[in-house]
């Protein structure tokens, strides 16, 4: 492809990747001079609404996009990818518990793993969104065995992002007045949010809230927000989770200017967490590769909310592995 660069966005006809395509067209993740193929994957019954939005990124008319395709064929999608975001996942139905809704995703992450890895170039950086997005990740990583581990990743980033925006209103600071704050764990509600490392306009963020009111009410607040979106406007997350996509891969491919949220596969990890799951850390970026922080204060009560949170992680990856072993 030369220097264009293959962006596969899975979902593509939905609400988050119709606010996430422009992010890759204008230039703001990879760069403005870099040029992209956009290929969008949905399935079947989303056909005609895919091929609306393949009209509508054909008439935006930016000068960085080359080509955009717009496909329900997994093997067409990945072809020489370099970047996939997954959006599409089966959705959490009313009454359906976890095993169920894990047991739709295994099957889906199974077969596009497949397709993956039969497609996608070896460099490929893989993000995934679509929920459960960690135990999502794991499955699609087992079944694209020949892209290196460390190329898959889950998001977390859009907790990160709503747990800055928080301590910047509570402190009364701007955005990039933040820094320290991190999400632990799984993308669910046993996540940790965790500000004992942050600052806020140079001060310690505690310093400017109680820590009765961090830990009863920012915490809930971060784990439940997607919840209170949906409450309040009838519909999840758009263009906070496209954004935060956008950042995530921003970052991974351009490199970090500060410490933010990935979840990443926790082999070696540097704070006791069981190897084998896919678990939000502290992270850098720089030349294409995550870094986990190292060195940073883990509390009696951070460890108690970060071993919590990789044994829900456990129990998915252990359920996930079951539906696997059924399937074969």
């Amino acid at each position: 492809m030369g220097d264009v660069k293959v962006i596969v966005i899975t979902g593509g006809a939905g609400q988050i990747g119709y606010s996430l395509i422009p992010h890759f067209c204008n230039g703001s993740v990879l760069g403005p001079n870099q040029k992209v193929q956009i290929n969008l994957l949905d399935i079947p019954r989303a056909a005609e609404a895919l091929a609306g939005v393949v009209m509508e990124i054909e008439d935006l008319a930016y000068p960085l996009v080359s080509k955009v395709v717009g496909t329900v064929d997994a093997d067409e999608a990945f072809k020489d990818a370099d970047y996939c975001v997954f959006l599409g996942a089966f959705p959490r139905l009313k009454g359906m518990e976890r095993k169920d809704l894990l047991d739709k995703n295994v099957g889906i992450f199974k077969a596009q793993g497949g397709s993956l890895a039969k497609g996608a170039k070896p460099t490929c950086k893989i993000l995934v969104v679509g929920n459960p997005a960690n135990t999502n990740c794991l499955t699609l990583m087992a079944n694209a065995p020949a892209i290196p581990k460390e190329n898959f990743s889950a998001m977390t980033r859009l907790d990160h992002n709503r747990l800055k925006a928080q301590v910047a209103i509570k402190a009364g600071c701007g955005i990039s007045d933040v820094t320290g704050t991190f999400i632990w764990g799984n993308h669910s509600s046993t996540q940790y949010p965790d500000i004992f490392n942050a600052t806020a306009a140079g001060k310690p963020a505690l310093d400017s809230m109680d820590e009765a009111w961090y830990k009863e009410t920012l915490i809930p607040m971060v784990q439940k927000r997607g919840a209170a979106v949906i409450a309040a406007r009838g519909l999840s997350s758009a263009a906070s989770a496209a954004k935060a996509a956008a950042d995530h891969i921003k970052d991974w491919a351009m490199g970090t200017n500060e410490a933010v949220s990935m979840a990443v596969l926790s082999d070696g990890n540097p704070y006791g967490i069981p190897d084998g799951l896919m678990y939000s850390f502290p992270c850098t970026c720089a030349d294409g590769k995550w870094t986990i922080v190292p060195g940073l204060v883990v509390s009696d009560f951070s460890r108690e909310k970060m071993d919590a949170t990789a044994a829900e992680l456990q129990e998915e990856k252990d359920i996930a592995a079951e539906i696997l072993a059924a399937g074969q």
